[in-house]
Parts: structure tokens; sequence; C-alpha cells
């Protein structure tokens, strides 16, 4: 189908305390569990979108070679004005185009999703989320957990390998 990646990874990127896990969770245990373990190929910005590319382009270009996409719900991405070009066109791409398939991964208790804009809470409608729980940080690497069956579940067919 011409593309490269699985899944292309939406998170808050500003560098907060609360942050961190985030970071962490992206950059060691998503590719420790879903691409060392299961086999899937993502696309992380900041990993694979690289230092003095066009960071617009490259998202359109990456999401565009991607099967779908995975967005880390948090209250940093969620009240976040600024840094969420990726998420618009990400959105724009799974509603308006209709073409690309979206996980929400539900990072942290979002409560209401009266904050959220409009076009995840209609995805959050049609799909729900997926939430990670405290006890998961207990074994976070352990792929057979709910969690991480629940994602390989909505991951793409052509190379989920348990």
């Amino acid at each position: 189908d011409g593309k490269i990646y699985d899944a292309y990874v939406i998170y808050p990127k500003n560098h907060t305390s609360e942050a961190s896990f985030v970071e962490y969770f992206v950059y060691q245990i998503m590719p420790d569990i879903l691409e060392n373990k299961c086999g899937y190929k993502l696309c992380i910005y900041g990993r694979d979108i690289y230092p003095g590319e066009d960071a617009a382009s490259a998202i359109e270009k990456r999401m565009q070679k991607s099967r779908l996409l995975i967005i880390l719900l948090t209250h940093q991405l969620i009240n976040s004005k600024g840094d969420a070009y990726d998420q618009h066109i990400a959105l724009y791409n799974a509603l308006i185009q209709n073409d690309t398939k979206v996980i929400l991964l539900e990072m942290e208790t979002i409560g209401t999703y009266g904050k959220l804009q409009e076009s995840l809470r209609f995805i959050i409608k049609q799909q729900g989320t997926i939430k990670w729980k405290e006890e998961h940080t207990v074994h976070p690497q352990s792929p057979n957990s709910k969690f991480w069956k629940q994602v390989r579940y909505h991951m793409p067919l052509t190379c989920r390998s348990s």
C-alpha cells in the first residue's frame, strides 16, 4: 500500500515535568513493545523527523506514509494551543479525507471531554479511547497486558505478530 510506517505517534511536545513520563512512554515503552516485541514500525516526531527538515511538510509526508495515527491524550495536549500542528493535520486527514484510522490513548484521566476540540470528541464518540491506568506502570513492558492487547487489536493486520 506504499506505507512505510504502521503508525504516526502524536503526543504533547512541551518539556514540563508532567511530560517526562509521556516522553519516556513515547521514546522507550512504545518502541520497545510495538516495534521490538510486536514488529510494528512507528514514526515518532523527534526521532524520525530530522533536524533541518521543514517540520510541517515532514509531518504531513510521514502521516501520509503511515497506516494509522496514535494520539496520546493528555491534559497538556488538550490545553496546548500552539504546538499542535500535527494534531490538526491528523484530525483533518482522519475526519475530512476519511482515509486515516486513529487510535486514541488516554494517558491520564481526562474526565469530561468538554474541553476537547470537537473533532476529537467526535472520534471518541465513534470509537472510544484506550485508557492507560496507573497499574500499567508496574509492568509497562508486558505486551500481553490488557492495554497493549487493546492497542494491538487496533493496529494494522499486515504485520501483527501475536
